[in-house]
């Protein structure tokens, strides 16, 4: 009965174990509950946590980036038309032209203008207006704290770069062009800088996140060619102890037939 109870339990434990180790080499992991390791366990969840949090930074520094390349644009374009219109103010300037040519001339510096104001109050992202003066700098949540940098939202309507109302007919200073052209070319440049600071930060949460997971994987993943020999192993150990034990009580039975007979 000894016997036959301890080979019972052993075989439980061994349908257990069993069990267990097809469970980790079908999942891959060596860690699946926290009797396996619960100091790794916890040292992968925290690695977790923050390769997520990385990644979902680098998918908002993504969407930063692609505010901060629509407002680059944008102002490309104004930029484009103010030339055109610093063009038209020097041919106003000639005294070749008289008061009919210059309303020409202006007919086309409204259209531009017009462009201009378009581009500054029509510029939007998700429905946000980006450069109209409307909306506070942009937070971008880069980390895996939801703490990050932000991006600046320019004001450059026709009032705020001064020139709202330019009219070659009239009194007019070429200067107040040249100054709107500064302002959206400082704000362009600004907008690069900040570009470049989330591309960088862009490519430090992938990479801190790739090794994070490379790092989680040493820890969490199971090495199954070696499981698979170690299962091996197990079998041959537990076919040869089974062997044994019945060659063991085949002796016996011999002895106790031996002893009956005689």
């Amino acid at each position: 009965m000894r016997v036959g109870g301890v080979s019972n339990v052993n075989a439980v434990y061994g349908i257990q174990r069993d069990r267990s180790i097809y469970g980790k080499i079908a999942s891959g992991n060596r860690i699946q509950r926290a009797k396996d390791d619960a100091a790794g366990l916890a040292i992968v969840n925290k690695m977790k946590k923050e390769s997520n949090g990385l990644d979902v930074g680098a998918a908002n520094i993504k969407d930063g980036i692609g505010v901060a390349n629509i407002k680059d644009g944008a102002m490309g374009t104004m930029v484009d038309s103010l030339q055109r219109i610093r063009e038209l103010s020097i041919q106003a300037s000639n005294g070749l032209y008289g008061e009919s040519d210059k309303k020409m001339i202006q007919n086309e510096v409204d259209q531009l203008l017009q462009d201009v104001e378009r581009s500054a109050v029509g510029t939007k992202y998700n429905e946000m207006k980006l450069m109209d003066g409307s909306m506070a700098d942009m937070h971008i949540a880069s980390n895996a704290d939801g703490t990050g940098m932000k991006i600046g939202m320019e004001n450059v309507t026709l009032q705020s770069l001064g020139i709202d109302g330019y009219d070659v007919t009239k009194d007019f200073n070429i200067e107040d062009i040249d100054n709107a052209i500064q302002a959206i070319n400082s704000a362009r440049s600004k907008n690069g800088a900040e570009t470049n600071s989330l591309e960088h930060a862009y490519n430090s949460n992938t990479n801190t996140s790739l090794n994070l997971v490379g790092s989680r994987s040493r820890i969490e993943d199971l090495d199954i060619p070696k499981a698979v020999s170690e299962k091996e192993k197990d079998r041959l150990l537990e076919n040869y102890r089974m062997g044994m034990m019945r060659k063991r009580m085949q002796d016996d039975a011999s002895v106790l037939k031996l002893f009956g007979g005689v």
